[in-house]
């Protein structure tokens, strides 16, 4: 037991060691566009701006001391009440050093990211899949269409700011043979609740005739 917490701490130590390699040669490399370096859980998460994004992702999948090769994942996030509103967040995976990365880039409403499709040909469906949930809008992808939503759907979903109704609704109309849409109707006005109990309004709740006549 003590022989398989020493290798796993070895191993963590290799781990943050060479993570330490990664973020000293990216400051190196990029010292005016980098902003931050962050160690949230002992991960290396780099925030930066959205200039050169791709000089630094390129960097990132080729240099010697990083060599993240695989695209993990690509995603958005939105911060309404912040003056940077949206994050897109990328997660790279080294095999060859078997070290993690988090790569943040702040946006504001309306700012494009650079695709990053010819350096991770996956990343073509997660920023089709961002630009669908969030609106955050990436130049240079060759197919930038609505994946998850219909194509008729109007705003971006996943943004806080969006109605849980929605828009729009659909229906498939007989007359017309087709589905249509329609603006969303509520079939009642918004109903306000008190969240009160309704055995508090009795003047007696049930069982309360045992208690009575019990002792303290």
């Amino acid at each position: 037991m003590m022989g398989k917490v020493a290798m796993n701490k070895s191993l963590f130590e290799n781990q943050q060691m060479r993570l330490q390699l990664v973020a000293n040669a990216v400051q190196q490399q990029f010292p005016e566009n980098f902003l931050q370096i962050t160690w949230p859980l002992n991960e290396l998460t780099l925030v930066c701006s959205p200039v050169d994004i791709k000089q630094l992702l390129m960097f990132l999948k080729q240099d010697a001391s990083c060599l993240f090769d695989q695209l993990i994942d690509l995603c958005g996030v939105d911060h309404l009440s912040q003056p940077k509103r949206f994050e897109v967040v990328y997660h790279l995976l080294s095999l060859r050093n078997n070290i993690r990365v988090r790569l943040k880039l702040p946006l504001s409403l309306g700012e494009p990211v650079s695709s990053i499709v010819d350096l991770f040909p996956n990343a073509g469906w997660y920023e089709r899949e961002t630009w669908d949930l969030f609106g955050i809008p990436f130049e240079g992808n060759p197919d930038m269409r609505r994946l998850l939503t219909d194509y008729g759907f109007e705003g971006h979903p996943l943004r806080k700011d969006f109605p849980l109704t929605g828009y729009v609704e659909v229906r498939y109309d007989e007359a017309q043979k087709k589905v249509v849409y329609e603006p969303v109707k509520l079939a009642q006005e918004f109903r306000r609740f008190d969240f009160i109990s309704p055995w508090e309004g009795m003047l007696q709740l049930p069982g309360d005739e045992k208690a009575k006549g019990s002792k303290p």
